[in-house]
């Protein structure tokens, strides 16, 4: 990146730009992704009575889990944001932590984050993390990185780190860092805004300088595709898929179209899912449907007073109490067939699971499951055999659950 682009941002968070975020991603309260939205006001006021689902703990303990990925032998991985990876048996409760794995700054929302297999696991037995890490200056930055799974000895061999979003800031909040995988063994990673709060056209999500508030597509191996959509602007980082985001934290792919869908905190209400396409605006700051935690005020302009950004698949605008978002799947319906194509959201401060209809590129609808259990839903992903849903409970002492059939 240019020396003098990356000073000039370095100075921004020195100066106090970046906004503090008091107790995120742990517990309640401030100025956060999950703190002060998720108020009851997509028409679900409680749990169903009739609810066609029971609800299993498979394993607790874990220090605020934050991503769930299913092993060929049935195991899990799961990811505690602290630093530790563990392999799961979801029928004895028995957790192994995982050896290899790489250093990380677990400060604010930081520490390790997601986990995802590689496309031909076993062969080869690549399992990948994104993980904040901090340089000498004490800056961080989101990483995603990639070592070789060995069962037998619970260890990742030869982690070696595939990317890391520039630039590296003064902040522990915003990092994104969901991944996924489309059908051609692109890597697909989200990287956050960092928490810059310069509302207008010069934001970092707008600039396509740095890789701050965007969504990176990379080969499997780390390297830039040919074809992606930056790659002959000299003014752009060739990494780069799509940008205009604030901070996403849930990733999946539609399993008929293939199509990448995303999540994403607002501020005040505002919170998003997004169909990713290539190259596209999707409007953070400048094109908004929140509110400032401060003043309550507008973010931007609508999606639909400007023709240049994509408009959500579906929102919680201001005034109507969000949904902070985190990881989500769509369910195949081998267990809930009544569920089959539904698309399935963490919820943190709204403390439930969403269950959305999806139309086409389109989500619409809304039930809130497990509102009586008062988990803040970091995470839900589906288990490719059974069919059954797995969360992760954002806690310091916390379970892995699982929705079976009532």
């Amino acid at each position: 990146m240019d020396r003098r682009r990356f000073l000039s941002l370095a100075g921004l968070a020195g100066t106090g730009t970046l906004a503090g975020c008091v107790g995120n991603g742990g517990g309640s309260g401030g100025n956060g992704d999950d703190a002060g939205n998720g108020g009851p006001a997509d028409g679900d006021d409680g749990p169903d009575p009739d609810a066609a689902y029971a609800v299993e703990t498979v394993a607790s303990g874990f220090e605020h889990p934050w991503s769930i990925a299913f092993l060929p032998d049935g195991d899990l991985f799961v990811t505690e944001r602290a630093g530790t990876l563990n392999v799961v048996d979801p029928e004895s409760g028995d957790v192994r932590p995982v050896d290899g794995t790489p250093a990380v700054d677990a400060r604010g929302q930081g520490g390790l984050l997601d986990v995802a297999l590689g496309p031909a696991f076993p062969d080869p037995g690549w399992a990948y993390l994104t993980y904040s890490a901090s340089n000498a200056a004490g800056d961080t930055a989101t990483h995603v990185g990639r070592g070789r799974f060995d069962p037998d000895g619970a260890r990742l061999e030869g982690f070696e780190v595939l990317h890391a979003a520039e630039p590296f800031v003064d902040s522990t909040g915003h990092y994104g860092s969901r991944i996924a995988f489309d059908a051609d063994e692109r890597l697909y990673v989200t990287v956050g805004d960092r928490q810059f709060k310069d509302f207008g056209p010069d934001h970092v999500a707008q600039d396509l300088g740095v890789e701050l508030g965007k969504t990176l597509r990379l080969e499997a191996d780390g390297s830039v595709p040919a074809d992606n959509p930056f790659v002959d602007d000299p003014d752009a980082r060739d990494a780069i898929f799509s940008y205009g985001h604030r901070n996403a934290q849930g990733l999946t792919v539609h399993p008929e179209t293939g199509e990448i869908w995303e999540s994403e905190y607002g501020e005040r209400a505002g919170d998003e899912i997004n169909v990713l396409r290539r190259g596209g605006n999707y409007g953070w700051p400048v094109a908004d449907e929140g509110c400032t935690y401060d003043t309550g005020e507008p973010i931007g302009v609508s999606h639909d007073d400007r023709e240049d950004v994509i408009a959500p698949a579906y929102s919680w605008p201001c005034g109507s109490g969000g949904f902070p978002p985190g990881g989500m799947t769509f369910c195949s319906g081998t267990a809930f067939p009544d569920w089959e194509g539904d698309l399935f959201v963490g919820g943190l401060a709204s403390r439930a699971l969403a269950r959305l209809t999806v139309e086409g590129r389109e989500a619409t609808g809304i039930e809130r499951l497990l509102t009586d259990r008062e988990w803040r839903v970091r995470t839900v992903a589906e288990h490719p055999d059974t069919g059954h849903l797995y969360v992760a409970v954002d806690a310091g002492d916390a379970p892995v659950a699982r929705l079976t059939p009532a």
